[in-house]
């Protein structure tokens, strides 16, 4: 199907530059992580939006449900120019994504750290899903409200089997499923968690003394530290999810929040699964 570019004229109610500002709002660059390139990646501050899909990823498959869709923005989670690049050859899957975003007029904006600290932010959103209480970040910032990952009690205790059964049930499905070190029956009251890739935390005291910690990309090496520690006594158990899935939750907040500042304009998530594993091989 060939690209269809919609001209823009006139005088339009919301433009990029709106949608740009109230992420902005919601979501201060302020907060994002000094590595972080978040914000408006392409398209033209002046052009009219009166749509815009959310997802996780700036991949070719978003970017074609995005043109598909005819809507006027992409919103993501990851940044798609995050490290640096020499080239966007169309070649390459980011120089597609950009050339086929770009040539259907539909901008492309990236809310990333800066989504994650905030009070309804990834985590929180994650610890909501789970009807964690008392909830607090693991690493809080000035704000004490806001911060990296997210601490906090079950209402009812449960077991880890239970607790990462449960989780099936929150989270979409993805090939790598759900992973988990510790016993069955160990007894869980207090969780630690990151959504996303969270093992920069694993010695952070909120989650060496909560009763599991909850995240993503776990590599061998810390996970193993961590899970002989659990075993000599002093850690938590482990559970690693998809990073997509962790992640993919948050967007329904981002959703209703952006709902709230930018009336009129309508907004969508993607069901997509851009979790990068298609299959796995269980021995």
């Amino acid at each position: 199907m060939p690209l269809v570019r919609r001209p823009y004229t006139g005088t339009v109610s919301t433009t990029v530059a709106d949608v740009a500002a109230a992420a902005e709002r919601l979501w201060p660059a302020a907060g994002a992580e000094s590595w972080d390139a978040v914000g408006l990646i392409a398209g033209d501050p002046g052009a009219p939006v009166t749509s815009i899909l959310l997802a996780v990823d700036a991949v070719l498959d978003t970017a074609a449900e995005a043109v598909d869709q005819g809507v006027d923005m992409l919103l993501v989670h990851h940044p798609l120019l995050l490290r640096g690049v020499t080239s966007v050859s169309s070649d390459r899957y980011k120089g597609a994504t950009l050339t086929r975003l770009i040539r259907a007029n539909c901008a492309l904006l990236a809310a990333h750290t800066n989504a994650d600290v905030v009070e309804t932010g990834t985590s929180a959103a994650f610890a909501d899903r789970l009807g964690l209480i008392d909830v607090r970040p693991i690493v809080a910032g000035a704000n004490p409200a806001r911060g990296i990952g997210r601490v906090g009690r079950l209402p009812h205790p449960t077991t880890l089997g239970t607790l990462a059964r449960a989780l099936g049930d929150i989270l979409p499905a993805t090939a790598s499923g759900i992973r988990v070190a510790g016993e069955f029956d160990r007894p869980i009251s207090t969780v630690a968690l990151c959504g996303g890739a969270g093992d920069a935390y694993l010695t952070e005291s909120a989650v060496t003394s909560a009763d599991v910690y909850i995240t993503s990309d776990l590599r061998h090496h810390p996970a193993s530290e961590a899970r002989e520690n659990a075993r000599a006594g002093a850690g938590p158990a482990l559970i690693d999810v998809s990073h997509w899935a962790s992640e993919w939750l948050w967007l329904e907040n981002a959703a209703t929040e952006l709902r709230n500042e930018l009336p009129g304009v309508t907004i969508t998530v993607s069901e997509l699964r851009t979790d990068p594993w298609d299959f796995a091989i269980v021995q």
